[in-house]
């Protein structure tokens, strides 16, 4: 094929699957790869898993605070609100804002949720079996995350929907499904701070033992946070703390029904729970790329790059990278050792709730292993349809439910 064929940017090529064989062959012909764009400058496609790691970690010469980290580029305008996110910063400002969260995602705080998370996951399959059928997505993988994260931050549970409708609206800006007419991303975002500027207020007022009571009387080298930055903060912890493990429960149980051996090797042998975490991790990688700019000329494996040029790492590609792992492209959930980077392959950016989102995985699969053994899929999945996310949006789900099993 001519490499001048694939197009990376059209979120329409990853409608009915991953074009995996695309990223197969950049990374053997051309790794570090010009990729035009049909309305903008164009951008450094990067493939290769040591490339990917080495970009991600490099911020004096890959800034995520120049042009942000999303493929699209923005205005100037809306590019200064997005710098006050922490996603797109550099150091050092970026490492005192994530100080400023850290406490709320320790190993130690997270094992202290971990009971209530196993409540929560058997009261979701509790609902979802007194109804006799389900979507996986919306009633299992993403009421999870959804009721987790709400209690991270403070917010009631009867909010949950909206923080789900938010940032459905704001990722999902490139599937038709979630855009209502005359909708953008950025009306999501704007109802999304009007609660949030809500919730602050009843915060400072009356604090409670969560995230949000804690951020709105946090001082950065002396200063309070601004509204505008506990609202970015808001944005980034609800779209980073349901979007991705969402998508990467809904991936991997598609995944099982692709491979129902695997399926049935973790129903017989639950000792592969933690290597089949990290599998459904490297297999599905839901954030499959992020962007970075030059902040001036650098080379990656020989290639010449220019300053203030747009470089797209691809998480996707990197954990297919035939130089790491052997026979990528089968879904081993007794694979290891398995150094994906699903999570961003460390430095700086390195996710913050990865902690977190392993116990959420860990702990519905052991449930839905323990109640829903015999799931089968029950009807056509449909595939999210974006560049950047890669996500089931529907997955219907038939079942017959085994009993309440303690954990």
């Amino acid at each position: 094929m001519e490499l001048s064929e694939i197009d990376l940017f059209d979120s329409k090529n990853f409608v009915s699957a991953v074009p995996h064989e695309w990223f197969a062959e950049l990374r053997r012909r051309a790794p570090v790869y010009w990729h035009e764009e049909p309305e903008g400058p164009g951008f450094w496609a990067v493939t290769k898993y040591d490339d990917c790691v080495a970009v991600n970690r490099d911020y004096e010469h890959f800034s995520s605070a120049k042009s942000a980290t999303l493929l699209w580029d923005m205005p100037e305008e809306q590019l200064e609100q997005q710098r006050l996110m922490m996603l797109n910063m550099d150091p050092p400002l970026h490492t005192r804002y994530r100080r400023l969260v850290n406490k709320g995602f320790t190993p130690r705080m997270v094992n202290s949720l971990e009971e209530k998370i196993h409540e929560t996951a058997d009261a979701i399959i509790d609902s979802v079996i007194e109804k006799g059928e389900a979507d996986f997505v919306t009633d299992i993988s993403a009421e999870l995350p959804l009721q987790v994260i709400a209690d991270l931050l403070g917010v009631p549970q009867d909010d949950r929907h909206s923080m789900f409708d938010w940032s459905n609206r704001m990722i999902g800006q490139e599937d038709p499904e979630f855009q209502t007419n005359n909708d953008n991303p950025g009306e999501a975002a704007i109802e999304l701070f009007t609660y949030a500027s809500e919730l602050f207020a009843e915060k400072r007022t009356n604090p409670a033992d969560d995230l949000m009571s804690v951020l709105v009387n946090v001082e950065v080298e002396g200063d309070h946070l601004s509204e505008l930055e506990l609202e970015l903060f808001f944005l980034l912890l609800t779209v980073a703390g349901n979007e991705t493990t969402r998508n990467l429960m809904s991936g991997a149980m598609h995944t099982f029904f692709q491979n129902p051996d695997q399926w049935q090797r973790l129903v017989a042998d639950r000792s592969l729970l933690p290597t089949a975490t990290d599998e459904m991790l490297r297999y599905v990688t839901p954030v499959m790329n992020f962007r970075r700019q030059t902040t001036g000329p650098v080379e990656i494996r020989g290639q010449h790059i220019e300053e203030n040029q747009k470089v797209v790492f691809y998480h996707i590609s990197a954990n297919r990278d035939e130089d790491i792992f052997e026979d990528p492209d089968t879904f081993d959930i007794g694979r290891s050792p398995n150094p994906h980077m699903a999570f961003g392959g460390g430095g700086p950016h390195f996710c913050l709730g990865t902690n977190l989102a392993r116990m959420e995985i860990r702990v519905m699969f052991q449930h839905l292993l323990d109640r829903m053994p015999d799931m089968r899929l029950d009807g056509e999945p449909q595939r999210l349809q974006s560049a950047f996310i890669n996500g089931v949006k529907h997955l219907p789900i038939a079942f017959s439910p085994g009993p309440s099993v303690g954990h």
